[in-house]
């Protein structure tokens, strides 16, 4: 039987880049740790470093022996999170990841189905980048990742985009502001101030697109990848901005903003990111069948 230890020294020394930093990171002096290396590699009967100059390189049993052990010790962190969520009260943790793009109004919206099982869950949310958040998704520390994009493809080809739905886009400012855009949009756009969704979101690039089309040239007033913050400044009469239909109700009366258009020929979309886990989480399956009925029936009267 393979020594799970020895493993796990493997493991850290091809994932390091080398025994001196593995043996920082295990608190092992490197002569422990190249010790180690050596009985797994007589217990394997296979070479799985060779040296090219002052540095290791993995053989190609070693590449095939850390894929295997990536696999061993994903799992090991997956059964750790799992039990996590078992405490005595029997309440089900569901860690999940928010990019920082997505608007909160409508991350919540995509998340409350979560709320509703029949067994008590816990909800801990964080936010971040798509890569930062990747990160913790493969590691099994956070179980799902609402996001305005698939994985991106330089990312990982192992992970699951499911597509939680889209809708169009709503367009609002102060009622001083909209009082002289409402009548002739979208053309009224032109010279008006507009506060631009920032380029880590996907919706920028296909507003910019639909505005070329129509030869439309707004004044961007300013840039924002938080919408909150966006929100915000449209609400203090910066400029025009945008938000999802499928809370543009709330955000009118949340902000006491006037709507000045809206065109379904800009899609903000979402996606529920996951990767493969040996025990599905019940919350992801409640998400992914009820979020896509909600971001197609939640429209406001007033489009």
């Amino acid at each position: 039987m393979i020594n799970y230890k020895h493993l796990h020294y493997f493991w850290v020394v091809a994932k390091s880049g080398g025994i001196t930093r593995a043996s920082e990171r295990l608190h092992l002096t490197p002569q422990t740790i190249s010790g180690q290396l050596s009985l797994l590699e007589e217990h394997l009967g296979e070479t799985l470093f060779s040296r090219v100059g002052r540095n290791l390189e993995l053989t190609e049993t070693g590449r095939l022996v850390l894929s295997y052990a990536e696999e061993i010790f994903s799992l090991g962190n997956e059964l750790k999170e799992m039990l996590k969520s078992l405490p005595e009260e029997k309440t089900i943790l569901f860690n999940v990841g928010v990019t920082d793009v997505v608007p909160k109004s409508i991350a919540y919206r995509l998340l409350s189905p979560a709320l509703e099982l029949p067994e008590p869950v816990r909800i801990v949310c964080k936010e971040g980048s798509l890569d930062s958040l990747w990160e913790e998704l493969t590691a099994h520390h956070i179980d799902l990742v609402i996001a305005d994009s698939p994985i991106p493809t330089e990312l990982s080809m192992s992970g699951f985009s499911r597509p939680l739905g889209d809708c169009g886009i709503t367009f609002f400012a102060t009622p001083e502001l909209a009082s002289g855009l409402g009548s002739t949009f979208p053309q009224s756009l032109s010279g008006a101030p507009f506060l631009l969704p920032g380029e880590m979101t996907m919706v920028r690039g296909r507003l910019l697109k639909w505005f070329d089309s129509l030869r439309i040239h707004p004044k961007i007033v300013g840039e924002f990848d938080d919408s909150a913050l966006m929100k915000a400044f449209g609400q203090a009469g910066a400029g025009v901005f945008i938000v999802p239909t499928a809370i543009a109700g709330e955000v009118q009366k949340q902000y006491g903003v006037e709507c000045v258009g809206q065109t379904n020929d800009v899609r903000e979309e979402f996606y529920a990111i996951s990767v493969e886990r040996k025990i599905p989480h019940p919350a992801v399956a409640s998400i992914t069948k009820t979020a896509r009925e909600w971001l197609f029936s939640n429209i406001p009267n007033f489009v």
